[in-house]
């Protein structure tokens, strides 16, 4: 497999992370906010590190991973961007992240004494941000417990707590009541925090809040898939998707009207047609569920899927013309040529576009960065 004969590629377009990213920042800033931004889950499949460097060079002050090894492992890396964590198994231990200076999510008293023990332990003061459940019931202090456990960390001499922190159920739903439902809850265990004698940062802006409610921008936001080009909210914005996926054609025949296509013969030309087989299938990827719902990109024209997605290949249906061999297909890009795009899939499969790129972190697909610094 080469660049100009991918079998299954993704092109990861790192001048449209720092555009991303740029006109996330420019927003926070206008509002007095830093940025964070979210590299969790391998940067939603584009790579955590480049992407992690790309988002600092653009503006992100902060850098938000889901598991501590996450954050680790771009510690370990050289990244020394302020660094957030926050879910973990109970057999974790905090000690290396106390230890690398990683910030550490804390939604109860046991947590908060796991922490401490790891600070005790590394000799050193824990970054701690308390988290506050605000109605959409996942991690989080129940409201009835905040009290005890901004007074209990308060106390605790091996810990320093930074932000408090929430989480939106609806943001990417402008308008809809939980917002300020929750933002209200958040005003109050803000106040509560205050009480106990601590003077936390701010953050409860995902990407849509980032978008459209700057009043909910407080001291740092923490966009994650608007970063990567996908748009969360209703309205345009002038963001770039990051990922392209890519193959090409390995094979072209001709077939007969009547002659039908792929497993299940659910697909049957009309007409005598070429077909052009493209090597890339649900293994890497490629949803089953898009079998005979799907276009691709070939030769400068959108054309359609015959016949269900295989594990390792699918057959596009070319009409009266003849791809080259080694012919680049596009799965889903940019969109701006007239293309399939990742959110196009999501909404034909009922699914969201976060699971289709996050998706694309497999054995089989090579990935390729451009437009790097």
């Amino acid at each position: 497999m080469t660049a100009d004969h991918p079998r299954a590629e993704v092109v990861i377009d790192l001048a449209a992370i720092r555009h991303n990213v740029g006109l996330l920042a420019a927003r926070a800033a206008a509002s007095g906010a830093e940025t964070m931004a979210v590299v969790k889950a391998d940067a939603y499949g584009h790579g955590a590190l480049p992407v992690a460097q790309a988002a600092v060079r653009a503006g992100a002050t902060w850098l938000g991973a889901c598991s501590l090894a996450e954050a680790l492992e771009l510690r370990r890396a050289g990244v020394t961007t302020r660094l957030f964590s926050w879910l973990d198994t109970a057999d974790v231990d905090f000690l290396p992240g106390v230890a690398n200076d990683i910030d550490l999510s804390v939604s109860s008293a046991a947590e908060l004494a796991r922490v401490a023990s790891a600070a005790a332990r590394a000799g050193k003061r824990a970054r701690v941000h308390l988290k506050i459940d605000t109605g959409l019931s996942r991690s989080g202090c129940p409201a009835e417990l905040w009290p005890a456990l901004v007074k209990a960390a308060a106390a605790e001499p091996g810990i320093e707590v930074v932000a408090m922190w929430s989480h939106l159920a609806a943001a990417d739903e402008p308008g809809h009541p939980s917002i300020d439902r929750q933002a209200e809850r958040f005003a109050d265990a803000y106040a509560i925090a205050r009480d106990a004698g601590l003077d936390p940062l701010r953050h409860l802006a995902n990407s849509a809040a980032t978008l459209t409610r700057p009043d909910l921008h407080f001291d740092l936001v923490r966009p994650g898939i608007a970063m990567y080009g996908l748009n969360p909210v209703p309205q345009p914005e002038d963001l770039v998707p990051a990922m392209t996926f890519r193959s090409s054609v390995v094979l072209t025949k001709r077939i007969a009207a009547g002659e039908s296509v792929s497993y299940g013969l659910t697909w049957t030309a009309p007409r005598d047609t070429t077909l052009a087989l493209v090597p890339v299938g649900y293994a890497d990827g490629v949803p089953r569920t898009l079998s005979g719902r799907m276009d691709v990109w070939l030769g400068g024209r959108r054309r359609p899927v015959a016949g269900r997605v295989c594990m390792d290949q699918l057959v596009v249906d070319c009409g009266d013309d003849e791809p080259e061999i080694g012919a680049e297909v596009v799965l889903f890009g940019t969109g701006r040529d007239g293309g399939p795009t990742a959110t196009e899939w999501a909404e034909t499969i009922g699914t969201i576009d976060y699971e289709i790129v996050t998706g694309m972190y497999r054995p089989r697909v090579r990935r390729r960065y451009v437009g790097e610094a």
